[in-house]
């Protein structure tokens, strides 16, 4: 019964495994904003997660920079932007609304509305193509078959 205790918290923890246990800082204080800075970071490798779930390598590097940059005493504004000058604000989980991220906040509203347009045209003419009456020559060949 222990073991099967053991083995559930185990799988609980597994998305606090990202971080080792050697990039920890001695500083909780300093380990928990550290944290809370690489929340916010994304990983450019898997891209949906933040640098603090993700064990790719280059996610560790990012997570070693922000702690590197806190134990320098920076604050956490000037750490995200150090992060930020050097790999753009694609690395942010939440981009700023400026004109350079407007296509990542408007694109899928685009997206939408072109193809809510497109599937509208193409319902009316549709609609349009289905309401011709029949010519003579095809009402005299639906009447053969018909009597057939």
């Amino acid at each position: 019964m222990r073991h099967v205790v053991l083995t559930a918290l185990l799988l609980l923890a597994s998305p606090l495994l990202a971080v080792q246990p050697d990039e920890m800082l001695s500083d909780p204080g300093l380990e928990a904003r550290a944290r809370a800075i690489s929340r916010d970071l994304r990983c450019v490798v898997c891209q949906n997660q933040s640098i603090d779930d993700s064990d790719a390598p280059l996610a560790k590097d990012l997570r070693i920079v922000v702690r590197e940059q806190l134990k320098l005493g920076h604050s956490d504004a000037e750490t995200m932007d150090y992060v930020v000058s050097r790999y753009g604000h694609f690395v942010l989980l939440k981009p700023p609304v400026e004109p350079a991220t407007w296509a990542l906040w408007l694109g899928p509203f685009a997206v939408i509305a072109f193809g809510g347009l497109a599937l509208a045209f193409w319902s009316r003419r549709r609609t349009a193509a289905e309401v011709q009456p029949l010519s003579d020559i095809e009402a005299a060949e639906l009447a053969a078959l018909s009597d057939r």
